[in-house]
C-alpha cells in the first residue's frame, strides 16, 4: 500500500502568516474592517490592523497561553494578542511579575516586550461581535489551534476562560468533562500539564470575580512548572 507522507508542521512563521491571511469566516472578517474604520475616539488617530491577529511570544516556548479572541479596539487595533487593552495590561503585568515578559505593559506591536518561554495564541484570532465567536467561527479556527498546538513539545497550558479550557481539551484528546474553575489542573497521561483560570476580561476584573492576587497564583504556577523542564 501507498504511504502517502505526513505534511511537516508548519514553523512558527510560517502559522503566524497563515493566520494573517485567513478570510473563512465573512462575519469576523467584515466586523473587523469595520471596526478599523470606524475607529474608536480614544484612538482615532490609530492605524488599526483589521485583520487576523497571529501568534505571539517565544518560539522555543514551554508553555502556551490560550486565550478567546483579540479586543476589537485591542489586539484588532494593534495586531498584537493582549495587546493595547485592559484585558493585556492584567496578563502582561502578572507574567512580568513572574519572570515569564520583561516589561508588564503591553501597549503597541513595537513596544520592546518579548515573553520568556511561552507563546500567547487564541481560539479565535478574529474579533468577534460582542466577543462571542460562533460555533462554526471557532471550528474554522481549530487548525490554527491545532498547528500552534504541533509547533512545540509545550509542557503547560494556561487556559484563559471556560471556552478556552474546553478548546485545548479538544485538542489534547481529553475528556470534556473535565470540569473548568479558577486554578483547575489537570495532569496528562504523559505528564503534560493543563491549568485554568478565569479570563482576565474587564467583566471579570471589575466585578471582583478574578483579583490580582488570584492572577498572579495560577501564573506563578505556570511559571514554577516551565523552570521545572
Amino acid at each position: 500500500m501507498l504511504r502517502v507522507p505526513l505534511m511537516p508542521p508548519l514553523t512558527f512563521d510560517e502559522l503566524n502568516a497563515s493566520i494573517v491571511g485567513c478570510e473563512m469566516c465573512p462575519r469576523l472578517r467584515t466586523w473587523c474592517r469595520l471596526v478599523a474604520t470606524e475607529k474608536r475616539k480614544s484612538f482615532s488617530d490609530d492605524t488599526y490592523w483589521g485583520r487576523p491577529v497571529p501568534n505571539f511570544g517565544d518560539p522555543d516556548a514551554k508553555g502556551l497561553i490560550v486565550g478567546l479572541a483579540p479586543a476589537a479596539h485591542g489586539a484588532n487595533r494593534t495586531g498584537r494578542m493582549f495587546t493595547g487593552d485592559r484585558s493585556g495590561d492584567w496578563l502582561f503585568s502578572a507574567l512580568h511579575e513572574v519572570g515569564l515578559a520583561n516589561q508588564p505593559s503591553s501597549q503597541s506591536h513595537d513596544d520592546g516586550l518579548r515573553l520568556n518561554k511561552i507563546m500567547v495564541t487564541a481560539v479565535c484570532h478574529c474579533a468577534p461581535p460582542d466577543n462571542k465567536p460562533t460555533p462554526i467561527e471557532i471550528t474554522n479556527c481549530a487548525s490554527f489551534l491545532n498547528e500552534t498546538f504541533n509547533l512545540r513539545p509545550f509542557r503547560v497550558y494556561l487556559c484563559l476562560g471556560a471556552l478556552a479550557w474546553r478548546e485545548t481539551l479538544r485538542q489534547l484528546s481529553q475528556p470534556l468533562s473535565s470540569k473548568f474553575s479558577h486554578g483547575s489542573r489537570l495532569t496528562l497521561d504523559d505528564g503534560r500539564i493543563v491549568i485554568g483560570s478565569y479570563h482576565p476580561s474587564q467583566q471579570n476584573t471589575f466585578t471582583g470575580r478574578l483579583t490580582r492576587p488570584m492572577l498572579i497564583q495560577v501564573v506563578q504556577e505556570f511559571a514554577d512548572i516551565i523552570r521545572l523542564t
